[in-house]
């Protein structure tokens, strides 16, 4: 009995390495910006090519800007994305308008470029409830704090697509801490009982606050933890844009044909701090990790490659720039044009039929406000 029982834990062994061999990373563009797997490479146009750097860049310029807001007391809640432009802005690139993204508090760039005035995503990061007054037509929520709760969210907008025969998708993204979660596997779960058309990032950069990803899980990856949903899963180098578009795009032609979810694992990393609530990453990372990281940069990448084609070049970059920072300045005067928000606000939007007990604090509190 004892030597079936090795037989059988061996057997459990071997069988998990061969899953795990399965999960090789996707990559089209090597640290130089050279292509390296000419037969993964997405098919999209010069022009979309110098969109999707035109965007990086801006992203790039907005992560900086509003890093420095924040520290001027102009933002609230604000999570840093440098380094994680090919992850964020390739993934969203690859959508169509129709498309329905719901974001981690990390990801409110891919929801700008889905068409949330950058002004609401400034008085979002303010608390103002006008931050999160959706434009009609813009398919977004607004971020989502909760650590993984977007992914139960994401499996129900997208059997709503489903049910109702609509070609779209649901996109949503957690960070590598996120898989570990209750909500991350129900999502995932659900998603794929129901072959509901969703896509499943995990944004892996390398650390959850400051719990290295290693500390997450004994899995070798993290998109193997698609097999327990049984559905697709795929490891991609986050810090190409060609592989995360190549990916996404491929995941979304299977959702809208009825193929069903995939979970997508983009190698990523932060150059910032997980927030800047008090986060000091020189506490839990090394430089020599953060050069590392830096030598991968999705941005210098993507340069080196548009510059080899003849698509980008110093000019274009400066001018990029300079529209970045005057869009910036005038969506924070928009932001800051917004009236002061009142309780009473938070109040009536709360509910669709206010109840009674809130009526009278409503009242009271109008009270107050007009005096």
């Amino acid at each position: 009995m004892a030597s079936k029982l090795k037989n059988a834990q061996l057997d459990a062994q071997k069988a998990l390495e061969a899953v795990e061999e399965q999960f090789q990373t996707l990559q089209i563009l090597n640290e130089q910006g050279e292509v390296v797997n000419e037969a993964a490479m997405p098919n999209l146009t010069d022009e979309q090519l110098q969109e999707l750097m035109r965007r990086m860049v801006y992203t790039r310029i907005l992560d900086q800007r509003s890093i420095s807001l924040n520290r001027q007391g102009r933002l609230g809640f604000y999570a840093p994305t440098a380094g994680q432009e090919a992850s964020q802005l390739a993934s969203q690139f690859a959508l169509e308008s129709e498309d329905f993204i719901l974001p981690g508090y990390r990801d409110v760039p891919q929801i700008v470029w889905h068409g949330l005035p950058l002004s609401q995503a400034f008085l979002w990061s303010r608390g103002h409830f006008q931050g999160m007054n959706i434009p009609e037509g813009v398919n977004v929520l607004h971020p989502q704090i909760i650590i993984g709760a977007q992914y139960v969210q994401t499996a129900g907008v997208a059997l709503a697509f489903k049910k109702r025969g609509t070609k779209a998708v649901a996109i949503t993204y957690t960070g590598d801490g996120g898989t570990s979660q209750g909500d991350f596997y129900e999502g995932i779960n659900f998603a794929g009982a129901y072959k509901a058309p969703a896509i499943f990032i995990i944004q892996n950069n390398q650390f959850a606050i400051s719990t290295p990803r290693e500390k997450q899980t004994a899995a070798k990856t993290l998109a193997q933890k698609a097999v327990a949903a049984g559905i697709p899963g795929i490891v991609v180098d986050g810090m190409d844009p060609l592989a995360v578009y190549a990916a996404t795009r491929e995941a979304r032609e299977r959702a809208v044909n009825g193929e069903g979810p995939t979970l997508i694992e983009t190698l990523t990393y932060r150059y910032g701090p997980h927030t800047m609530a008090g986060d000091d990453p020189t506490r839990y990372r090394t430089a020599d990790l953060d050069n590392e990281w830096e030598k991968k940069d999705p941005l210098v990448r993507f340069r080196k490659f548009l510059e080899n084609k003849g698509l980008w070049s110093e000019e274009k970059e400066t001018e990029v720039i300079e529209q970045a920072k005057e869009e910036i300045k005038e969506a924070l005067k928009q932001a800051d044009a917004a009236p002061k928000q009142k309780v009473t606000d938070l109040m009536s939007i709360m509910y669709e039929e206010m109840p009674a007990t809130l009526k009278e604090q409503y009242e009271l509190y109008k009270e107050k406000e007009s005096k």
